[in-house]
């Protein structure tokens, strides 16, 4: 059997080099974050499991100042899909640091970059955010974008049309995955363009991000709105839960992280009730980030399937 091809058709087809190439639809994904029916799902109505301080991990109990008990490419196999860090100057190189690079020095930003880069590579159809907090200050345009530019990380990143965005008006997962745009990230100071020609990838978090507060050493997590900015309501911003519990050493006021309360921190009742506490202030909508410690302890993958509407 024969078959006619017109000649425009077949202009379509052949390449400049007069060989055949496929015109097929835009590959579209059909599982994204782990589950198909995220593909349609807003950004800005799912909720995403995340690692608070995800750099500062360790395996040894003495280092009180770990906030992790296992590394970014563990963290990201759990599941977790919002990665926190605190960047600092140490000699001159920016690096991840908890405070101080004398604390817990976490090695170089680049490092940490590149690592996430070979982990999204490897993982196509992930959707990630980035929480970056810049409390010294330093140049995003000079300090900051030329880590993102060594690792690659600015060639998958989100630009978004309109800054600030209302959490109604992010794309689906889908449409971040299908754009190849699949990373977003929020510095909490610095990001509005203070301090020179602003990054577009490199978003302000409180014009669009509301926190409740952080540090919390009562179990029950109680809600209020603790840091925002800009002209849009609380309910057209995202939102997140700092679910991770802090214990006074001998009532000094130094705050460290709670390892022995985590399996209970980070299981579905205690998360699922902070959710609802905070719920009220977010429009009734689920949060946006769980930001957890020792993300390997616990429910935490569970508790986000659960506000996703999803399988565990």
């Amino acid at each position: 059997m024969f078959f006619s091809i017109s000649f425009s058709l077949l202009c379509l087809l052949l390449s400049p080099s007069g060989t055949f190439s496929a015109v097929l639809p835009a590959k579209r994904a059909t599982v994204c974050n782990g589950h198909a029916v995220l593909c349609e799902r807003p950004y800005g109505n799912t909720t995403f499991l995340g690692s608070h301080d995800s750099y500062a991990f360790s395996s040894d109990p003495l280092a009180l100042a770990r906030d992790q008990e296992v590394d970014i490419p563990t963290q990201l196999g759990l599941g977790v899909r919002f990665l926190q860090a605190e960047g600092h100057l140490n000699d001159g190189v920016l690096h991840f640091c908890h405070t101080s690079c004398l604390l817990f020095d976490g090695g170089t930003v680049v490092d940490y970059l590149t690592t996430v880069k070979t982990w999204l590579d490897a993982n196509p159809n992930e959707v990630l955010t980035l929480l970056f907090t810049n409390s010294d200050g330093l140049s995003i345009p000079d300090v900051w974008a030329p880590a993102f530019v060594a690792a690659g990380i600015d060639t998958v990143s989100y630009v978004p049309p309109n800054n600030p965005m209302t959490r109604f008006d992010w794309p689906t997962l889908g449409d971040l995955i299908d754009s190849g745009k699949r990373v977003i990230t929020f510095m909490d100071a610095g990001a509005d363009g203070t301090d020179g020609a602003p990054v577009d990838y490199i978003l302000p978090e409180f014009t669009m991000l509301w926190e409740p507060p952080f540090d919390s050493t009562d179990p029950t997590f109680p809600c209020s709105v603790d840091r925002i900015a800009g002209p849009l309501s609380t309910e057209e911003h995202l939102n997140m839960l700092n679910h991770n519990l802090d214990i006074n050493v001998l009532d000094t006021g130094v705050l460290v992280s709670d390892p022995e309360a985590a399996a209970t921190t980070n299981g579905v009742t205690s998360i699922i009730a902070d959710a609802n506490g905070c719920a009220p202030l977010a429009g009734g909508v689920a949060p946006n980030f769980v930001m957890l410690d020792f993300v390997n302890i616990g429910e935490g993958l569970q508790a986000v399937n659960q506000l996703n509407g999803v399988p565990s």
